[in-house]
C-alpha cells in the first residue's frame, strides 16, 4: 500500500502547478514570471483586433531604475518593449490618445508595486509602491479594458540598466504571458483585488 500512495503524492505535486493557474514561479533565462491570472472576458482576438497596426498605450508607474530620472528611463524602455512586442503589429506609445478611445484599452506597468496592490484598483488609476530592490528590476503588468483587468501577470530580474539585455528578456516573457493565445481554462483566482 505505502509503493501505491506514494506514487499517488508524486502524481498530485506533479499536477499541482497546474491546478494553481501557474501561480508557481517560472524562471526563464534568468527572468522570473510570477504567475498569471486572466478575467473570463479575456479574448485574444479582442486583443488582436484592438492593436493590430494601431498604437497600444502604456501607463507607466514606478521607476525602476532610480538612479536615473523617470522620463529618461520611459524613454529608453519605449524602444525595449517594442522589440520585444507581443505578435500584433502594435506600437507601443505613452501618448493618451487626442479622443478619448472606447473601450480604452491599455497596458499597465507598475514596477516594485505595494503587496496589497491589485489589477481593479490599477486599472482604476490607483498605484502604490514598495522600496526597489537595487540591481532588480521587479514588474506588475496588467492589460486593461476601461476599468476591467482583463489579465495579470508580475516578473522581474537583475539588471543594471534599462539597455540590460535581461529587460528584454523579462518583457518578452511577461507580454507572452499577459498576451497569450492559448485557449482558456476559465477561473477565477486573483491573486491581488480584482
Amino acid at each position: 500500500m505505502r509503493p501505491v500512495r506514494a506514487a499517488f503524492s508524486l502524481f498530485l505535486a506533479a499536477l499541482l502547478p497546474a491546478c494553481t493557474g501557474g501561480l508557481v514561479p517560472v524562471n526563464v533565462s534568468g527572468v522570473t514570471l510570477g504567475g498569471d491570472n486572466y478575467a473570463p472576458q479575456y479574448d485574444f482576438s479582442e486583443f488582436w483586433a484592438a492593436t493590430d497596426n494601431r498604437p497600444f498605450r502604456v501607463v507607466f508607474a514606478g521607476n525602476p531604475f532610480p538612479s536615473l530620472p523617470v522620463e529618461e528611463v520611459k524613454q529608453r524602455l519605449l524602444p525595449v518593449m517594442q522589440a520585444n512586442k507581443p505578435r500584433p503589429n502594435l506600437t507601443f506609445t505613452y501618448a493618451q490618445p487626442a479622443v478619448e478611445q472606447q473601450p480604452d484599452y491599455r497596458l499597465v506597468l507598475v514596477f516594485d508595486p505595494a503587496n496589497d496592490l491589485g489589477s481593479g484598483p490599477v486599472c482604476n488609476g490607483v498605484t502604490r509602491f514598495r522600496p526597489g530592490t537595487p540591481g532588480r528590476v521587479y514588474i506588475y503588468g496588467v492589460y486593461c479594458r476601461n476599468d476591467l483587468a482583463l489579465s495579470e501577470t508580475m516578473g522581474w530580474t537583475q539588471a543594471t540598466g534599462p539597455d540590460d539585455p535581461r529587460v528584454g528578456a523579462l518583457f518578452s516573457q511577461l507580454f507572452l504571458v499577459l498576451f497569450t493565445d492559448r485557449p482558456m481554462r476559465r477561473r477565477f483566482v486573483p491573486f491581488g483585488f480584482w
